[in-house]
């Protein structure tokens, strides 16, 4: 029995409206205590008018929406109890709910139950929370393909393929006297997990698009003091964010800001000129600023145009050069002669069109990464990427003509891979597959 849960539905603050929500097997007997109307009896989705009550005190004039489970987000019966914005109003509700048998829910626990009661699967329920904390309309958009359950279809016949291989397999093994069965032999195999491959691979080509769609790109911008670090973060984010001077060491904490790069978040990092420094505090910031840059999946080496490299400057390349990163040449207005397919910049005329370009260039999203699902976390990509792992050694085992038994265990372990990217890992019982594929009981 799933016990009746009741949580405020809109942010804790003051209003022109709030919900509370309720979901649970009895949670229309919950509600009809606290409502001057009896919902028990109701068996579909009806709106409701009438006021909230403890014993004969009116807490609230209200408007209840009813859903009979399993038609419900939860799947259960569940009630939304719409009052005035008042949070003490709210938290008045809640507490007669709590007084007549229900409980304050969990986190993500409304959520849960849908997963429980089969109403979405792991992948969209992941996608709720990413809606919730989308910051851009792309990574909304790209979240919102997952919660409808569009990138869960994409995991289908990978599933399916698999399925397909481990039940001939089964059926093989387990009734060898049916000849008409297609033989699950080591060729065969071979040919099923090269197409799979090539599947997981473009799934997890696309996910890792989506997922800096989705997440951003942590992008350290370093270079030794004064050459404009800051006037460059300044120009990027449009605002004067960091402090400009012509005082080298100025910057000595890492100062954070984020652009929307033609739908792609730089979650910008300035940090401290990278030097010898004497001073205890600066001493503390260019420490900061190399963890930074360890950390960042993109980096920004910016470089004094107008002269030579610096032993500050080639100390700043040879920390960097494992990084995926942008060589910027500050001070171009300062600059006659221009060297070809280099960048460019002037921070003082906020002239960074050449940056901007090479950034896009180098992040290198397609525009269809834009407008089709993706799985976009890193769980997901992590177990796309388990799965093929699993699947290369059932072919390195064919190969080395194992038999199929054998092999079977690896494709297995790359099923149960793909089961748990949807949440149904629990799920790995291969007789319903066998038995609506094969009439082996004829």
């Amino acid at each position: 029995m799933f016990e009746t849960i009741v949580a405020l539905a809109t942010p804790p603050m003051k209003s022109a409206l709030a919900i509370v929500r309720l979901s649970g097997d009895d949670c229309f007997d919950v509600v009809s205590k606290i409502f001057s109307k009896d919902i028990r009896k109701i068996d579909k989705r009806t709106a409701l008018v009438g006021q909230i009550k403890t014993g004969e005190t009116v807490i609230d004039d209200v408007v209840l929406n009813v859903y009979k489970g399993p038609k419900s987000f939860t799947g259960e019966d569940s009630v939304e109890i719409i009052c005035h914005g008042s949070l003490l109003i709210a938290n008045e509700i809640i507490q007669a709910c709590l007084a007549v048998g229900a409980r304050l829910a969990t986190n993500g626990e409304y959520s849960s139950r849908a997963f429980m009661h089969n109403k979405i699967d792991l992948v969209q329920a992941e996608a709720i929370n990413d809606v919730i904390n989308a910051t851009t309309k792309e990574s909304k958009q790209i979240s919102m393909m997952s919660l409808s359950g569009e990138t869960s279809t994409l995991i289908y016949p990978i599933k399916k393929r698999i399925a397909d291989i481990l039940s001939l397999i089964e059926v093989n093994i387990d009734f060898p006297e049916y000849e008409d069965i297609e033989q699950a032999n080591k060729s065969m195999i071979i040919d099923t997990v090269d197409e799979i491959h090539q599947m997981i691979q473009k799934l997890i080509k696309d996910g890792e698009q989506a997922l800096i769609i989705k997440e951003g790109i942590k992008t350290a911008i370093i270079g030794k003091p004064n050459v404009g670090k800051s006037s460059i973060l300044n120009a990027l984010l449009g605002e004067e964010k960091a402090i400009v001077t012509d005082i080298a060491g100025t910057t000595r904490d890492i100062v954070e800001g984020d652009v929307n790069l033609g739908g792609i978040t730089l979650h910008l990092l300035d940090t401290a000129g990278i030097h010898e420094a004497k001073d205890v505090v600066e001493n503390i910031g260019i420490n900061k600023a190399k963890s930074s840059l360890d950390e960042a999946e993109l980096v920004l080496v910016i470089l004094d145009a107008s002269s030579e490299l610096s032993n500050e400057d080639k100390e700043i390349l040879e920390l960097s050069k494992d990084k995926k990163r942008i060589i910027v040449y500050n001070k171009a207005d300062l600059v006659k002669e221009k060297e070809e397919n280099t960048v460019y910049v002037s921070a003082l005329n906020k002239n960074l069109d050449s940056l901007v370009l090479e950034l896009k260039k180098v992040i290198g999203i397609e525009e269809s990464a834009f407008k089709n699902p993706a799985l976009n976390n890193t769980r997901q990509i992590g177990l796309l990427k388990k799965a093929d792992v699993a699947l290369n050694k059932a072919k390195i085992d064919a190969e080395n003509d194992l038999t199929v038994d054998l092999i079977s265990v690896s494709l297995l372990e790359a099923y149960k891979a793909i089961l748990e990217i949807l949440g149904e890992e629990n799920q790995t019982d291969l007789s319903k597959e066998i038995f609506s594929r094969f009439c082996v009981g004829k």
